[in-house]
């Protein structure tokens, strides 16, 4: 009786553990109050509306983002194939994901949240490319390149 109750005990335990929720951010650090994809991304001088942009969509998703890149000195943009004026090198752009949220569900929020002023959508990557530039005069969606 007793070996049978361990036994019980034991399926109940790791019963549970197969239907507890995964920590869907366990493999990424923090900085500076944001998910990074790795310790190489920089998002200590991101802009404030670049951070209520982002805020903006992990409300809309009930989820926390994460930033695959972030600031990008002009050295580092060179070797991540960036535009020489970047919005990346002026602290106001980041290649996000979001964990559990397909990358179409993610184009979609980002293409209709207002402080988005530029989007990026790069066929066969995992993340979207966001800035915070000024949209051009009249422009009610956001400038779109890379596959969006």
């Amino acid at each position: 009786m007793r070996l049978f109750l361990t036994a019980l005990v034991c399926a109940a335990i790791l019963a549970g553990c197969a239907i507890a929720p995964r920590n869907l951010y366990a493999p990424y650090k923090t900085s500076f109050g944001m998910y990074v994809a790795s310790s190489e991304v920089n998002t200590f001088c991101l802009t404030p509306k670049l951070r209520f942009a982002i805020a903006a969509l992990e409300g809309r998703f009930g989820r926390k983002v994460v930033v695959s890149s972030g600031y990008r000195d002009p050295l580092h943009n060179g070797k991540a194939g960036g535009a020489d004026d970047s919005y990346h090198m002026k602290c106001m752009a980041a290649d996000i994901f979001i964990p559990g949220v397909s990358k179409s569900s993610l184009i979609a929020a980002a293409y209709r949240e207002s402080l988005v002023g530029g989007l990026g959508c790069y066929p066969g990557r995992t993340f979207i490319h966001i800035d915070v530039r000024d949209r051009p005069r009249g422009w009610k969606r956001p400038v779109t390149f890379s596959g969006c």
